[in-house]
């Protein structure tokens, strides 16, 4: 059996937690970032030194039309829309802030599944490759436990779109090869997925979760509550901030 996979690698602690895990778990992975005009590039900086730190193909995918599209949204217009800092746990997760991005979960998962099966059909129509031999894999990183309260980020979505996906697509409608989704930390706290990056030496002190740029994490937003809360929570110090000095 020949596996291909493909890890949405955005250069956070999720993410890199993620492609870590499905570096070993398929024979041809590539990693995809995905530029969509969001309110700075330094996460995609990280995302493409960590596929090179990691011997990963990496592919950066220029959609910076989508903010365009998803306009409604603190990190594709700050500008009108500013993000929310210094929110309480309590609110976090309550409902469902201006830092979302409408259907960018779809959106990625479409791209990446055609990249997908472009690969995988390649191989089998032109190399020669038995259908039957062949296993596809989409690897994300949403978590559904410490989050900020996205829609598509919950394990009932990732399953409807597995079903899309493949009924949409030659992969499955002609060869019968199934299209997974694989979402490994949905259900892990933020301290279990800093304990399971710890485990298999994931490069966290090279990833960037802040949703500002800048040299050093501001601390504020809730993607910087979030990674601290789960750094306290597991004990041990978070790898990007030692790196920095702040720890």
């Amino acid at each position: 059996m020949t596996s291909y996979g493909i890890t949405l690698l955005s250069g956070g602690l999720d993410s890199t937690t993620v492609t870590a895990y499905a570096k070993d778990r398929v024979d041809h992975l590539t990693a995809i970032t995905f530029y969509y005009g969001q309110t700075h590039s330094k996460e995609v900086d990280c995302a493409q030194n960590i596929a090179e730190l990691m011997g990963i193909e990496h592919k950066l995918l220029d959609i910076s039309f989508l903010g365009e599209v998803a306009w409604y949204s603190a990190l594709t217009n700050p500008e009108k829309f500013p993000i929310p800092v210094d929110r309480q746990d309590g609110e976090i997760g309550f409902s469902i802030p201006i830092t979302y991005v409408p259907l960018r979960n779809t959106i990625f998962l479409s791209l990446s599944a055609a990249y997908l099966e472009s690969d995988i059909l390649h191989a089998i129509e032109v190399e020669g490759m038995n259908p039957k031999e062949v296993e596809a894999h989409i690897f994300l990183a949403p978590n559904a436990i410490d989050y900020s309260g996205y829609p598509d980020c919950r394990p009932e979505y990732y399953e409807k779109m597995r079903e899309s996906l493949e009924l949409g697509s030659k992969l499955w409608t002609q060869y019968k090869v199934h299209i997974n989704v694989e979402t490994p930390i949905i259900e892990l706290s933020k301290a279990e997925i800093a304990e399971l990056g710890k485990r298999i030496q994931a490069p966290i002190e090279h990833t960037w979760s802040c949703y500002k740029g800048g040299n050093e994490p501001c601390g504020g937003c809730d993607s910087c509550i979030l990674r601290a809360k789960g750094y306290e929570e597991a004990g041990f110090p978070d790898p990007l901030l030692v790196k920095l000095g702040k720890a």
